[in-house]
């Protein structure tokens, strides 16, 4: 199918919105009297009150106050008429030493008065995993159903209050929420059910370690059972007697000992698990081995530490095939296997990883590559993506992979909405055997059962500094498929240069190089003001090597000023003989982008204010200076997932 439009200029010129700059000059100065003191003490005070009422009205569970609003209606200035916006809100349990894992309140945490109720229901998404309302962040395959129990304030939008929020699914996308799994009701996690992970053992009996935070915020580690070994839905749980099991060893900081692994099989017959941790500036993960889950010994060697990581949360250890596709399930060992080591960095908010030799006798692990070892080198997602946990689905054979994506606007505007953070679309991950260094992750076959209404654009040709807009019916939810192909000949005149790119640092997609940027503008407004390139980025050294740069840029996603407007990417490899290749998940305010089949991820937010509903558009564009691009794209309209609350 041929493309409907084209023009010859730049999608991605100079920004068109300048910025205005006032003088203000101040020439009057007085000196308050002790009356006018108490009359602005009094106005504080009384904003302070109505604030807090709003805020904890809401916070509470009552109506968003977005959907108190008519649609078109500025929602702060709907606000205004009753009280004023708080210049910042903490979240709770922060000053306890919670690892709250949310975006910090943007621009004093006052929202945009660009927002409506129109805008922000459309940001809701229609295939991703979302909690019905407020704050979400241990999947387990059990008697057939997926099971993902999450990190869920009940009571609002923002980070607090954490319990196990529950839903089951039998394919991973249309999800059925339970009732809460597990509340903070005991002392040893009054403060918090925090990441758990659960083990399946031979006999099919589960068991769940999770970390708590105790009366005096120490954290510990639990253990739960089922209340009914043979309830497919694990409605019920019960909490072991004898918690806590694990408390934090001596030299351990009380705040700085959390989220145990799912358990694995020594070779002496033992249950093995790890514990993310730090002395001062040293990631490290402590090893544990048990017979019984409540009765265990430190090993004196840590599994793997790296020093100026910081703490290291949600660790993650599984063994990947070098041989075959297939996932292993996590006691695997031999000949063949290596182990991957995922580390949750808590000062930057990276999930890293390393793949290396695991040594059971003594339990340490050791990376194939110290120069991108755990915490310093790969990252699972080059965007937002955190918190993540696999587990092994036995029915099928697979590793697969969850991971949390947070907010990047205010929390606001969170606030206002009702609801924050989901889930990415779940992923296969295995290691690349082509390169032997990296691991790809790739969407689970069962999202394709959404696609609908295929459209296909063959060789498209895209010139130097032009753009196409691509015919479909809608772009806020797709699923698209694309390669994009440059003849050598362009590649081989191409001047060399040794200076160094990086996505996140070069400008976005507005810098033009002779081999690049060229790719997708996904959620694209008509004219261009709001738009959100996913692009290829081609360097050539003066050694005549190439680099491919994989990257997504939100800097001009959106029109409003309270939300992140980052640049995010990296290299990925391009084997001799393939095209570049990239696969794209829109989902309204989520994008998830995969490059050489998922070598390099990259997992984005964006806030549209009018790049929304009919009014998003799709376009091909080719930035370069130097280059013809071809490109052929499969894209599907994609349908909503069932979420029964």
């Amino acid at each position: 199918m041929a493309p409907n439009n084209s023009h010859s200029t730049p999608l991605l010129g100079e920004r068109d919105i300048e910025e205005n700059n006032s003088n203000v000059v101040q020439t009057n100065f007085f000196k308050p009297s002790k009356k006018s003191i108490c009359i602005l003490i009094s106005l504080i005070l009384a904003a302070t009150l109505l604030v807090s009422f709003i805020y904890f009205s809401n916070n509470g569970g009552n109506t968003p106050i977005a959907d108190q609003n008519n649609d078109d209606t500025p929602l702060c200035a709907s606000l205004e008429k009753t009280t004023m916006v708080a210049n910042k809100i903490v979240p709770p349990g922060v000053s306890e030493g919670v690892s709250a894992k949310s975006n910090a309140p943007l621009l004093m945490g006052v929202p945009s008065c660009i927002w409506t109720n129109k805008m922000l229901g459309w940001q809701r998404t229609s295939f991703h995993f979302q909690a019905p309302k407020n704050w979400i962040n241990g999947p387990v395959l059990y008697k057939g159903y997926y099971h993902l129990f999450y990190q869920y304030n009940p009571k609002g939008a923002i980070w607090g209050n954490i319990v196990w929020g529950h839903a089951i699914s039998k394919d991973l996308i249309n999800w059925q929420h339970l009732p809460i799994a597990m509340d903070a009701d005991q002392w040893y996690d009054i403060n918090g059910v925090w990441t758990g992970s659960a083990t399946i053992l031979p006999d099919g009996q589960l068991v769940m370690l999770y970390t708590g935070s105790t009366n005096q915020s120490v954290q510990v580690q639990n253990l739960a059972f089922p209340a009914d070994p043979n309830d497919p839905f694990l409605t019920n749980w019960v909490k072991y007697s004898g918690n806590p099991v694990l408390v934090p060893p001596p030299g351990i900081d009380d705040m700085d000992f959390r989220d145990p692994t799912t358990a694995w099989v020594t070779s002496e017959g033992k249950w093995r698990i790890t514990i993310g941790s730090k002395i001062n500036r040293t990631g490290l993960a402590l090893v544990y081995d048990t017979l019984d889950f409540k009765n265990y010994e430190l090993k004196s060697d840590v599994l793997h530490a790296v020093p100026g990581t910081g703490m290291w949360e949600c660790v993650d250890f599984y063994p990947v095939s070098e041989n075959h596709q297939n996932g292993l399930d996590t006691s695997e060992n031999g000949p063949g296997v290596k182990h991957v080591m995922k580390v949750s960095l808590d000062d930057t908010r990276f999930d890293k990883y390393a793949i290396g030799t695991y040594n059971d006798a003594n339990g340490t692990w050791i990376p194939d590559d110290y120069t991108i070892d755990v915490g310093i080198g790969l990252r699972y997602d080059y965007g937002i993506f955190y918190a993540s946990k696999t587990f092994y689905d036995q029915e099928k054979q697979r590793r697969i992979l969850w991971g949390w994506v947070k907010e990047t606007d205010s929390e606001v505007a969170d606030i206002f909405k009702g609801w924050a953070s989901l889930m990415d679309i779940p992923r296969t991950i295995v290691l690349d055997r082509e390169t032997g260094s990296n691991l790809v992750q790739w969407p689970v076959e069962e999202v394709e059962q959404l696609r609908k209404d295929e459209k296909v654009f063959k060789d498209v040709l895209v010139k130097p500094g032009s753009v196409v807009l691509l015919d479909i019916s809608s772009a806020t939810q797709l699923d698209i498929e694309a390669e994009f192909e440059i003849d050598n000949e362009t590649l081989s005149r191409v001047e060399a240069s040794d200076a160094p790119y990086s996505c996140s640092a070069s400008g976005g997609a507005v810098l033009r190089g002779a081999l690049g940027p060229f790719g997708l503008s996904v959620l694209s407004s008509k004219d261009h003001s709001e738009q959100t390139p996913v692009y290829f980025y081609i360097t050539k050294a003066t050694d005549g090597t190439f680099s491919t740069h994989f990257c997504s840029d939100q800097s001009r996603s959106s029109l409003a000023n309270d939300v992140t407007k980052d640049i995010y990417g990296s290299t990925v490899p391009v084997l001799k003989g393939e095209k570049r290749t990239m696969r794209i998940l829109v989902d309204h305010s989520i994008i998830e982008s995969f490059a050489q089949r998922g070598r390099t991820c990259i997992t984005s937010r964006v806030y549209p204010t009018k790049a929304i509903y009919e009014d998003a558009a799709l376009f091909l564009f080719n930035n370069a200076t130097n280059a013809n691009i071809k490109a052929s794209l499969k894209i599907w309209q994609m349908s909503s997932a069932q979420l029964h609350f």
